[in-house]
Order: C-alpha cells, then structure tokens, then sequence
C-alpha cells in the first residue's frame, strides 16, 4: 500500500500539483494518465523517492518493499543478465552478496560462523534457494533466452536490457510496482505475457503507459492528471475515456434534463460492467465497478488533435499489387519472394518477428529502397501518404513550423498552412518554432499534418503511434477506423491493430502467412501457430 498525504511539488514559482492525497491498495492496478508535461513521471519519481517533493509525503505499509522500472539503461553493465534481475530484491541480494563474502575468508571464525547461519536462516525465508530459476523464468516469459542469462549487459542489445531491467523490477514479488512505460520496444506476445502476469499480480501496480490495450488489460483505476489536478477514477483507459466523453457530450447539450443525464450514466455503466465480467482478468478486476457513483462521470478537459484525412477521390479496384518481393540486410533474410494483392476496403496490420522486415517493406512500395529481387505497382487511382518510422532528416532545418509544411504543400498561404497546424494543436506562437527543436511527439504531429495535406486514399504507416500521447493515439485511432480508403501499417499497438485492421499479413524469412480477419482471432488461431512455427523455421 501507498500513502500520499498532502503531497505537492513546484518548479520555480509554479507548482505542478499541489495537496495530493491518496491511497494506492494491494490488488489493484493505477493507470495514470496525462498529457504530455503534466507530470505522469514526476509524480512516479516522487512515489519512488527519487525525487522529494516541495510539500507532504509518500509513505508505505509497515515493511514493505517497493520494486521500480529502471530508466538507466547503463546502470549495470558490468553485471551479468542473471545478476541484473537478482538485484531488483535488494534485501536478498544484499544477504546473497554478504554470505558469499563471509564463506570467501579464509580466516572465518566462529562470529562468522553465526552470522552465515543467521543470514542462511533469513536467505531461507526470503525462498532465496528458488531465487536464480524464479529469475530465469521472469527473464524467458520476456523472451530472454537462457544462452543471454550468463551474458554481461553491456554485450545485449538494447531491447534486451529494457526486458532485463523489467524483469528486474517484476522480481521477488515486490509489495509495491512502479512501470514508467514497461511497453516500450516490447513486441507484441511480449506485452500479452506482461498483461497477464500483472492482472494475476496480487499487490499493489502503478503503471503510465500510451498502449490503451495494455492500460485496459491490467489496471482498475484511472489515475487522471490534468491541469494540475489529480483525479481517480474507478474503472480502465476505456471506461475513462468513453465515461468523459459521454459527460462532455452531456455537457453540451443545455437542455437535457438532470435525471435524463443520470439514467444516460447509469445504463452507461451497466454496460460497462457487463463487459467487464465478460473479460479475461481475474475477479479483483471484475469488481473494479462496484463502487462507482455517478457523480464520478465528469467531462475532460482534454485537448485532442485534429486528424483527418480526406481523399481526393475513391480508389478503384487496383490498389496495390506485389510479386516475388525480397529482402536482406547485411545477408539477412528478412523476407522472401513475397507475393500479395491489396484489395479495396483492406485495412491491412504487417507483422514480423523482426520489425525491419515491415520497415525495408514500407520503404520499398513507397520507392526510397530497392528490393534485392521482386516488383510492385500501385493501382492508376491510388495517392499514397508514407509516415516513415525514422523522420529525423525531415527535421534538420531551421524553418519554423509554417514554413516546414509549405515545403510540402502546393497551397503556401499562411492561412491553409496554419490550420493544418492548428489542427494538429500548434497555435499562437507555437506556429513560430523552428523544426529542429521539436520533442518526438510533436514531430509525429507534424509529420501527420503533412499526410493529411495529400488528400491521398491509401495511407501507409510505419509505427504511428510511436512518441505520441493517448490523446494524439486515440483521435488517430478514431479517424482510421472511419478512413473511406486503404491502411497498411505495422504497429506494436494491439488496440490499433484490433479496432482498424481487418487483414493480417506476417512476413517471415520463408514466406508469408495472409489472412482476412481480425487481429485477437489470428494470435489464437492454432493453424497460423503452425504457420509461424515453420516459417520462422522454429526460431
């Protein structure tokens, strides 16, 4: 258990937030949400006491123990993958470290001999004897295989130390859990496997996170920051943000009577709670709701952008056709002799075990790379707008905002540009920013009003939700699902994916596995794991 009592930071002369008080429980998951700067991570170092806070305090049940995602990935270089875990139990770790000690002197006596028992005793309790194969398990639910375990991490890759250092903060149990974006360049089974390991998770999780689907799969409240102010609520990301937007709809309708607006509520909620009972998760979770007042339910004053795209004119029946398409990098397969046709209406999710194999595809069918053999061609009707994973040589100018998109536009008029930015929630001036100082998320957001500007029928995008917020996310998921023309897009978001595509494509070193359905039916589909399994030939 948690315990903020009057808890308040203040950078300069304006505070951030102010007067928090809180509990946080064992069994239950907060999601906290925010824009970006609103102080999601602050508040997480404070929790962690790596940051001290201008007023109050942060206080935890007698001998608990709390666990936190660690941000540094250099820290522990110079330990092993196994030994990088271990340490996420200090307690233990210390008694591992100071029994090694004592056994190691080569004049032990017969105080030593008291001390290791009494550390033998307490290393006994702590199910020390358990700890590398407990361990080990964690780091191979992460997909950290065992030949990686005895490796120092200055020798894995940098994804690699993000799921070690997760495991790391998910060993021994700990009383409290703290993940600042435990998704982050974790593959998709990587994030199922988190999200079913926190929702059987019995003590108490805090967890910021953009991935809607994770937030929705494990958390019982909503932690909501927003304009300095703190807010919880029961219930997930999708009981928050439909429940908000219900009541800002109710907000504008002045002449809807008082019990109108309730009874709207309630029957919102009982819907609600019927699909909650109706889920996976375990019974705590299903109880999330039961104590839920109306009063709860109130609008938000969240500013979400304005992304839509609007083609020029319908697609016709080409769209897109590929034969015998391959790809390598440095004499790695990624693919090979790829053949698909696009069909009108296909809103189509790419996967890979290795996401460059959809990058070197998206790059190839919109011509910055050459495939090693194979052809594509685009239908006669079809305009394309690529959003590329890396945009970075797009911002290495020092024009500002307006004059960055002109580059992009056969309209240059301040007025038609700005409103591409304004939509994008560049205003006032904002407008006046030169490009090269843009944060990741607001790079997307331009580089999404470029998309927009093309008035193309078939969008290509390569992670689009990368660097974004939830709001950003969620008005972009929004206008997909509702786009009159064509998506191909490779994304590590299982909301993106389930609520827009409705085909699946899985390039693979030995082929490719297509099909027409939605993503929760193709990973539960016992004959595309056979498909995997000899494609990617057992790896």
């Amino acid at each position: 258990m948690i315990t903020v009592s009057n808890l308040g930071i203040q950078f300069g002369k304006k505070p951030l937030f102010q007067d928090v008080n809180l509990k946080f429980t064992p069994g239950n998951c907060y999601g906290i949400i925010g824009a970006n700067g609103a102080g999601k991570s602050t508040l997480m170092r404070m929790l962690s006491g790596q940051l001290t806070p201008t007023t109050g305090s942060v206080s935890q049940g007698p001998g608990e123990r709390m666990s936190v995602l660690e941000q540094d990935h250099f820290k522990f270089d110079d330990c092993t993958v196994l030994d990088t875990v271990l340490q996420g139990h200090t307690v233990l770790w210390d008694i591992m470290k100071e029994k090694d000690a004592l056994y190691a002197k080569p004049d032990f006596d017969d105080a030593d001999g008291i001390r290791a028992s009494e550390l033998e005793e307490r290393f006994a309790e702590l199910e020390g004897w358990n700890a590398e194969s407990d361990a080990a398990a964690l780091l191979s639910g992460l997909g950290i295989k065992e030949d990686r375990h005895g490796m120092l991490m200055r020798d894995v890759s940098a994804n690699e130390k993000v799921r070690v250092l997760l495991a790391k903060a998910l060993f021994g149990n700990p009383d409290n859990l703290l993940l600042d974006e435990p998704t982050n360049d974790l593959d998709l089974e990587t994030v199922a496997w988190l999200e079913q390991y926190l929702s059987n998770f019995e003590n108490t999780v805090l967890v910021v996170s953009h991935d809607r689907h994770f937030l929705d799969s494990v958390c019982t409240h909503t932690l909501d920051i927003d304009y300095n102010r703190l807010q919880l609520f029961a219930g997930n990301y999708s009981f928050w943000y439909q429940s908000s937007q219900l009541a800002l709809r109710q907000q504008q309708q002045a002449n809807k009577k008082a019990e109108e607006k309730r009874a709207e509520l309630l029957e919102f909620i009982r819907r609600f709670s019927a699909n909650v009972a109706k889920s996976k998760q375990t019974t705590s979770r299903k109880k999330m709701l039961e104590k839920l007042n109306v009063e709860e339910i109130q609008a938000s004053s969240r500013r979400y952008p304005g992304i839509i795209f609007t083609p020029s004119r319908e697609p016709g029946n080409k769209i897109l056709e590929v034969k015998g398409l391959t790809a390598s990098v440095d004499g790695e397969v990624l693919f090979r002799d790829v053949n698909f046709q696009i069909e009108k209406g296909d809103k189509v999710a790419f996967l890979s075990h290795d996401p460059r194999a959809m990058t070197a595809l998206f790059e190839i069918i919109n011509g910055n790379r050459k495939p090693d053999a194979g052809t594509y061609e685009w239908g006669q009707t079809i305009t394309h707008a690529y959003l590329p994973l890396d945009n970075s040589d797009f911002f290495n100018t020092d024009f500002n905002l307006v004059d960055w998109l002109a580059q992009f536009s056969d309209d240059s008029s301040e007025i038609y540009l700005k409103g591409f930015l304004g939509k994008m929630l560049f205003s006032g001036e904002d407008v006046l920013k030169k490009a090269s100082v843009l944060s990741g998320g607001e790079k997307m957001r331009c580089m999404i009003a470029r998309m927009m500007m093309r008035d193309a029928n078939t969008l290509v995008l390569d992670s689009p939700t990368n660097h974004l917020d939830l709001e950003s996310i969620q008005a972009f998921n929004n206008t997909l699902q509702s786009f009159k023309g064509n998506v191909l897009m490779a994304s590590h978001d299982h909301e993106f994916i389930q609520t827009i595509c409705n085909r699946i494509i899985e390039l693979t070193p030995g082929g490719i596995i297509d099909k027409l359905t939605e993503y929760d039916d193709y990973i539960t589909d016992p004959r595309v794991a056979e498909a995997r399994e000899r494609l990617y030939g057992n790896k």
